[in-house]
């Protein structure tokens, strides 16, 4: 039996059925191959005393790993040890879900320097991403 022909389009944005499809996809077959990787997304948010948002930290647990997808502080609160606070604070919610380690990745141009004050050693780089900048991965044991 023939596997049918597939039509390949692009899309910018997709409806929310055809992501899900394909993250069901994708999940499906690693769960296949290295089962018990359920991402856990992982929030802590600063506020000021007005409720705006001055600062985050947006992470995902899984395969007892956390990875720090999103992390900001805006200017008037950096140099404050807010950003060591959100780091801390998401390093021991990973700990309490059993992760014994952590990654992110910066721009060299961001906090890499931030990053290995708390521990962590580079252990990739692009160059040139963007044109000017590297692209920094960083990981720490917990």
């Amino acid at each position: 039996m023939s596997t049918p022909l597939l039509r390949l389009t692009p899309e910018v944005e997709p409806d929310e059925a055809t992501v899900r499809a394909v993250e069901a996809g994708l999940n499906r077959y690693n769960e296949s191959i290295a089962p018990g990787g359920d991402w856990e997304p992982l929030w802590i948010v600063g506020r000021d005393l007005d409720g705006g948002v001055r600062a985050g930290l947006r992470g995902l647990t899984g395969y007892s790993w956390l990875f720090v997808s999103w992390f900001w502080v805006a200017e008037p609160y950096r140099r404050r040890g807010v950003g060591s606070q959100l780091l801390l604070g998401a390093e021991a919610i990973a700990r309490d879900r059993g992760c014994a380690h952590v990654y992110v990745d910066t721009f060299s141009f961001q906090a890499p320097d931030f990053y290995k004050r708390h521990g962590y050693a580079e252990f990739g780089r692009l160059e040139e991403f963007p044109p000017g900048h590297s692209r920094i991965w960083l990981a720490k044991r917990l």
